[in-house]
């Protein structure tokens, strides 16, 4: 499974009418995206119109292949590009990719397993201690 997440711009001026136009999405966009692999979507709104997207899939480049693809997702992109600033093509395809810099689960998992079966890093009363 791949965590992505991206950032956009919206025009400040166009605000309300880009949170208006996401309450709610059109359910044949909603039903293409889920049909595309993306699924834990969702998008945040920042003070000034910053966007932050997030969504997991397990095959990135084949659920951007099939949103490409989808007449329906033409029609929605086409309709939501001009509420983003410096945006060269669709908003689906160009927006900006953010690096993952943390995952609290990943580094669970590897904390577990680089102790060993003597420590759960959930369960604090099973990691040692310097403290006594």
């Amino acid at each position: 499974m791949t965590r992505v997440s991206f950032q956009l711009q919206v025009r400040p001026e166009l605000l309300d009418e880009y949170i208006a136009r996401h309450t709610p999405v059109w359910p044949e966009m909603l039903a293409e995206i889920a049909a595309a692999g993306r699924r834990n979507y969702s998008l945040f709104l920042a003070d000034g119109g910053r966007l932050v997207g997030y969504y997991e899939t397990d095959d990135d480049a084949a659920a951007q292949a099939y949103l490409a693809a989808s007449a329906v997702a033409a029609r929605w992109e086409a309709e939501m590009g001009r509420f983003f600033v410096g945006l060269d093509g669709r908003p689906d395809q160009a927006a900006t990719p953010l690096t993952e810099v943390f995952h609290l689960e990943d580094q669970l998992a590897a904390a577990g397993s680089a102790a060993g079966d003597s420590a759960d890093p959930t369960n604090p009363s099973t990691i040692e201690s310097d403290a006594s």
